[in-house]
């Protein structure tokens, strides 16, 4: 089938509206004030550690539109800001599981390194490398925070949650003194140092990650989840948070037993109930159908152990992997997005990026920036990965970046 013109050389529709599902302006905190000049309309900010949590807060409060559900209103100098709070996978390590107490001595702190680092501190002898990491934090203290940040921002999503099997630790000793820094780095990061032999434990990640999409699904929140090298290990993860509350489908010859007029309770994705926000910021169906309405607004289902919505973030799998997420039993709603630094990064990756894009339904697909400063770069970025999807689906520029934006509302609003 031929696909239609996409006037890829013609001058982008900004005005369409463009959405960033996934970046981290503050990681660089001196380019944030390049955020009101940027042309994307919105931003989801990501966070990963605790040096970030109260960053993305604070931009979100400064620099966001007054009614975060305004998507449609052009406002050149307050964009749509949609926090995430969540706990990366490349600083899990610093969060403890099966603990009570705060305070850790050193020998606890070199034990809870040694179980959940491979290889192990010890076995390398290497008690600089723990003297230099941060004391162990609780997880559930980081629950209980994250909590308390997701109700006082009634549109935050968590994020960025995930699993990685590929990273290493950076080391803890100083970078070069001759490594060129970049002004208003939010500490927590590499920022140069050498990477050391040390990754962590997948069951550890896997134990975080469940932790922060348990409290996602019970205050009925969205996710953006990183995978890396970890597409199978990531699938059954999300999946064992879903398992028991799979929809159930309707086979055709069953369908065709179903009584004329008898009410029909089975559905499709064109048939779900839209989600509003309440006053007191928690999710709410509005019923489609008039038969449907009531006087009072029914409260969407929380205390769910699945969020409702998952954006798998710059997703890097094969096409066959995609397929996965696509089972109709899946009762979270399963997003893609794809980024031009991770997607279009070589030719490889592009053309995996090309088969994922022609097999996953239109609209769940997302675009992302996934760069670490506002301004320019990042408009150029979801300019160029925007262009691109555009492209494969065979959609005119201004109607793809159209649809694009609907599915960014769709995903974080419900």
């Amino acid at each position: 089938m031929a696909h239609r013109t996409t006037h890829l050389d013609s001058p982008f529709p900004w005005d369409a509206g463009v959405y960033d599902a996934h970046c981290h302006p503050t990681d660089t905190m001196a380019g944030v004030k390049d955020i009101p000049a940027m042309k994307a309309r919105g931003l989801a900010i990501m966070a990963t550690r605790s040096q970030d949590q109260d960053l993305v807060a604070q931009v979100a409060q400064t620099h966001s539109k007054q009614d975060s559900t305004a998507m449609s209103q052009v406002d050149a100098s307050r964009k749509l800001i949609i926090p995430a709070f969540g706990w990366h996978p490349w600083f899990s390590h610093q969060l403890r599981v099966d603990s009570t107490s705060e305070k850790v001595t050193f020998e606890q702190k070199k034990a809870h390194y040694d179980a959940v680092l491979q290889p192990t501190p010890s076995e390398k002898n290497d008690n600089g490398f723990v003297a230099g990491l941060p004391d162990p934090r609780l997880l559930s203290s980081l629950i209980d925070s994250m909590r308390e940040k997701l109700l006082a921002h009634p549109a935050a999503m968590v994020g960025e949650i995930g699993l990685d099997k590929a990273f290493k630790l950076p080391s803890t000793a100083p970078a070069h003194p001759d490594m060129p820094t970049e002004e208003g780095v939010t500490p927590g990061g590499r920022e140069g140092r050498r990477l050391s032999p040390y990754r962590v434990k997948m069951d550890h990640q896997v134990a975080i990650l469940k932790a922060q999409l348990a409290l996602a699904g019970e205050l009925g929140r969205p996710v953006s989840v990183h995978g890396v090298q970890a597409h199978g290990v990531l699938y059954d993860s999300l999946a064992s948070a879903w398992r028991g509350h799979e929809k159930e489908v309707i086979s055709k010859k069953k369908l065709k037993r179903v009584a004329p007029g008898a009410e029909d309770w089975s559905c499709s994705s064109e048939e779900e109930d839209e989600l509003d926000w309440a006053e007191d910021g928690m999710p709410v169906t509005k019923p489609k159908h008039k038969k449907e309405a009531h006087d009072k607004a029914v409260r969407r289902p929380l205390n769910l152990p699945y969020p409702p919505r998952i954006c798998l973030h710059s997703f890097s799998g094969p096409a066959q992997v995609a397929k996965q997420y696509m089972k109709p039993t899946i009762p979270a709603e399963i997003f893609f997005s794809f980024s031009a630094c991770i997607n279009l990064s070589n030719q490889d990756q592009m053309q995996r990026t090309k088969a994922v894009l022609e097999t996953i339904p239109q609209d769940k697909i997302l675009v992302e920036s996934d760069l670490h400063t506002a301004g320019d770069s990042m408009d150029a970025a979801l300019e160029e990965v925007s262009r691109f999807v555009c492209s494969v689906k065979g959609w005119e520029l201004r109607d793809g970046v159209e649809r694009i934006g609907k599915n960014f509302t769709k995903f974080v609003h419900g």
